[in-house]
């Protein structure tokens, strides 16, 4: 069976796309520790993402790079934060957390209520400032 991250990327289960290209895919994580928490996927499935090969796992690296930098474009922050854990879902993922102090980044916290028409703006300006170059 299809992880849920493929079911997104496959468009069976509707996401917050935030940006894409041919190998992978950002949208916004609809638990999110903060405004603009963000999911980068290979669009490929693979279970953990120190099994992907050297070559796959750089260009997921400079994506993910890209990703954050439009993040901290659209979203009030000193930096952006990268955080991998890979045990929630079985599909490589790298979460980008935009953070103002080191709690921002602490995934037992509450996670925010943002209503559909929230999470919809935001993604909207972090995917207007993404750029593929």
């Amino acid at each position: 069976m299809a992880s849920i991250f493929t079911m997104i990327v496959q468009g069976e289960i509707p996401s917050y796309k935030v940006a894409e290209d041919e190998n992978f895919y950002a949208f916004l994580d609809i638990n999110p520790i903060v405004e603009g928490h963000t999911l980068v996927i290979p669009k490929k499935e693979i279970d953990y993402i120190f099994d992907m090969p050297d070559n796959e796992l750089a260009a997921f690296s400079i994506f993910a790079k890209k990703v954050a930098l439009a993040i901290q474009k659209s979203v009030p922050c000193k930096r952006i934060g990268e955080c991998v854990m890979g045990l929630e879902v079985p599909h490589a993922h790298i979460h980008l957390i935009p953070l103002n102090n080191e709690g921002d980044m602490n995934f037992r916290k509450e996670k925010l209520q943002l209503s559909p028409e929230q999470m919809k703006e935001i993604a909207t300006r972090i995917a207007a400032n993404f750029t593929h170059k």
